[in-house]
């Protein structure tokens, strides 16, 4: 291992500082413990470890992203077809002492109506409004924590996106999960949902697409869900993150801001990044919208949390990237053509399936539950061959052992080579149950339901190992 200093992610685990022990909030105490806090989930990252790399070797001087032209990463949920040129130029045209000396408001007004109208489906008015955030987890966390008391309960998907349950328990709030499978379609079912609301829920969040399947609501389930959550006095989060690209060209989505002819939905707030769609992770540029009195209590939240707003040169390159429409287009036809060039893989790989096709986003699953080895283990032996993929265990219960989730965004055909070529030779290699008994030590030292249920799960697969023996 490199005397390199890294950042706190990699440095071993210690004793806890006394202090932080006797100080330390009951909130954050939540999250250090969740299957979902940072460190508390397997990642390539741990592969890292166990494959005693350097990452100081692997990231370069303090970065977090694998270099592209080395590593087949599809992990990370960038789109990795990069940010549009025209973004780019925006912004080094706009890289001048006037936007870099004041402070900046949180956003422009070209791109505050822009954003209104082209993402989220409706004009601003009086009754309409849109804010700029640090992206769309921090518009995310504003919600929560201008409307969670302690001890109120959050609906969501599991699994589900890594940090929605972290952001909940931060804000006191209690993470209430239904799982999505099969039997509804990867997605929220109305009327399965409404059996969760309880007094104490106070927001429902619908991620739309879901990540990590990639599967929409239609429009009834989208009216269907409002009109629950009205009758009960609940806030909707409509994440639409994902919603730039569509693989289905059958598939339609719907903003639940677009519905407001159909139905009220004042008690819809909607989230929108160009993080994920536009390649543009670093710019940190987001926007919520809703009803114009919640925006205003969200901005009391912001000001309070943060006060300041987000980068002025960043907020002309966000413009400047959704309206251009041939960068949609272009990465829309590459995600498709990627899509296909997975589905060719797995079905020429035995055990491995894909549990639903994707109908937006670049986020896909495959199960491997029929290779008899884990994705954690699938995991490590895939980064052995400098192939980057996310396991299960941190999106949610559903599948924690069995599933993988990609990132099909790449725009080098050689990733997806690398991973045709890899795939059933890395299977094998797991299937000597090399990588076991480090996966058994991670989860040992992880004090969560989720990681109990996992070392028992594991321990059943290790003595039908060696009865088979």
């Amino acid at each position: 291992m490199s005397k390199k200093r890294f950042v706190l992610g990699w440095q071993p685990e210690s004793k806890s500082l006394p202090l932080l022990e006797k100080t330390k909030a009951k909130r954050i105490d939540s999250v250090m413990k969740s299957p979902h806090g940072m460190w508390n989930y397997m990642t390539y990252r741990d592969a890292i470890r166990i494959l005693k790399l350097d990452p100081a070797e692997i990231y370069k001087d303090g970065r977090i992203d694998l270099n592209p032209d080395e590593w087949a990463d599809f992990g990370w949920m960038l789109c990795h077809a990069g940010p549009p040129e025209s973004a780019v130029e925006e912004m080094k045209r706009q890289t001048v002492s006037a936007n870099i000396n004041p402070y900046s408001p949180d956003l422009i007004n070209s791109l505050r109506d822009y954003c209104a109208e082209f993402k989220f489906k409706c004009k601003r008015n009086t009754n309409f409004e849109v804010v700029g955030t640090e992206g769309g987890q921090a518009s995310i966390s504003y919600v929560l924590h201008t409307f969670l008391d302690e001890g109120d309960e959050v609906i969501i998907t599991d699994p589900g996106y890594f940090h929605f349950e972290s952001a909940i328990l931060m804000a006191g709030g209690v993470p209430v999960k239904v799982r999505i499978n099969a039997d509804n379609g990867y997605k929220f079912d109305p009327g399965e949902l409404e059996k969760y609301v309880t007094e104490k829920t106070k927001i429902i969040i619908v991620c739309d697409p879901v990540n990590p399947f990639g599967t929409v609501q239609n429009k009834e389930e989208l009216l269907s869900l409002i009109e629950i959550a009205k009758k009960n006095n609940i806030i909707i989060i409509n994440d639409i993150t994902h919603n730039a690209h569509r693989i289905d060209p059958e598939s339609e989505q719907f903003p639940m801001s677009s519905l407001w002819t159909e139905t009220n939905v004042d008690n819809v707030v909607s989230v929108y990044s160009v993080s994920h769609g536009y390649g543009m992770a670093a710019v940190r540029i987001g926007f919520l919208a809703g009803h114009s009195d919640i925006m205003r209590a969200c901005l009391i939240t912001k000001v309070s949390m943060t006060r300041l707003n987000t980068n002025l040169i960043a907020q002309y390159g966000a413009l400047a990237a959704l309206k251009d429409e041939n960068y949609i287009k272009n990465t829309e036809e590459l995600i498709r053509k990627n899509y296909q060039l997975i589905k060719q893989v797995v079905d020429n790989t035995d055990g491995i399936s894909i549990p639903v096709e994707p109908s937006y986003g670049f986020s896909m699953v495959i199960d491997v539950s029929e290779t008899g080895i884990t994705a954690q283990e699938l995991t490590i032996a895939l980064f052995k061959r400098k192939i980057a993929v996310y396991p299960g265990d941190g999106l949610g219960d559903e599948g924690a052992l069995n599933y993988i989730r990609l990132n099909i965004s790449r725009p080098d055909s050689w990733a997806f080579d690398k991973f045709k070529n890899s795939l059933a030779e890395a299977v094998e290699e797991a299937r000597t149950g090399i990588y076991r008994e480090d996966i058994v030590n991670f989860f040992e030292q992880r004090h969560n339901e989720r990681a109990r249920w996992i070392l028992q799960e594991l321990n059943k697969m290790n003595q039908h190992s060696q009865a088979a023996y």
